[in-house]
């Protein structure tokens, strides 16, 4: 499992590098750089923060039981499933008018008082931290899947990615297609939430919580099995097991059909989105 870890930890990191590129722009336009000192501590206290609940969660749940260890992953399977679904929807709703918040929010905190330097740290501190808790919850829902080295290098390589395309756009005036990217690699993370919801249930049920519609669904280990490598490749990215029960076919239709019911209508702008544009110009 690389590309899944690598698609989810460049697509967050390039949403934070994003909104630090449009802070740090506009403080340099503002003539106001002398707070960049601000910014870069918000960024490193939020990515110690992520950094240290993500050790210290891998760390304490090796010492639980086998039942508990499985209840534990669904959890976070769970979890993993709600914050991912949040993600698309948050910056679907929000790529609209982030540059005027973003604007807005900076002026708010310099315009605090002898508070404004913690002010905007803790606004860089939210912002990026948000996208790393989102990530460290996708990632220990994936390093539970994978024990092997690819997941975390694909983590790794994904996050390097877009550390380089944040310091491209800023420094070189780079221009992403961003709108087409956002919206096939959102497209493209339902289908992965889908999967942890359907191992969500498989996971409750190895620990004894969730007993029902366990029959197999259909059996297509003589079609697609998960020991071949098309078989292997649809089960790291998308969950895909060879004979699920019924409970976790149900769970993925649950999940999926809705979400893409809501994902393909299109969001009506707000009345204070559309103000914030247009303050913004």
């Amino acid at each position: 499992m690389f590309f899944v870890p690598f698609l989810i930890m460049f697509r967050e990191g390039l949403e934070a590098a994003l909104i630090v590129s449009l802070i740090a722009s506009y403080l340099k336009r503002t003539n106001r750089s002398q707070w960049m000192r601000s910014v870069w501590a918000g960024v490193i206290i939020a990515c110690l923060l992520c950094l240290g609940l993500g050790w210290f969660i891998n760390e304490t749940t090796g010492e639980f039981p086998q039942k508990e260890q499985e209840l534990f992953e669904g959890l976070v399977a769970a979890i993993a499933v709600v914050v991912l679904t949040w993600m698309v929807f948050w910056m679907r709703k929000a790529s609209h008018s982030i540059k005027a918040q973003l604007h807005n929010a900076v002026d708010s905190a310099l315009n605090s008082g002898s508070s404004q330097g913690w002010a905007l740290v803790l606004m860089v501190f939210f912002a990026v931290a948000r996208e790393g808790l989102e990530s460290v919850f996708f990632l220990l829902a994936a390093f539970q899947q994978d024990v092997g080295a690819e997941a975390p290098l694909g983590a790794l390589t994904g996050l390097l990615t877009a550390i380089l395309a944040g310091i491209a756009i800023y420094w070189g005036g780079v221009k992403l297609p961003l709108q087409p990217f956002f919206r096939w690699t959102a497209l493209f993370i339902l289908f992965v939430a889908a999967g942890l919801a359907a191992g969500t249930v498989r996971a409750f049920h190895e620990a004894g919580v969730w007993n029902y519609f366990q029959d197999v669904a259909f059996d297509l280990s003589g079609v697609l099995s998960t020991h071949s490598f098309t078989g292997t490749l649809l089960e790291s990215l998308f969950g895909y097991q060879e004979a699920p029960s019924v409970s976790e076919v149900g769970a993925y239709l649950l999940y999926l059909i809705p979400v893409l019911c809501l994902f393909f209508i299109k969001p009506k702008a707000s009345t204070h989105a559309i103000t914030a544009a247009s303050s913004a110009k």
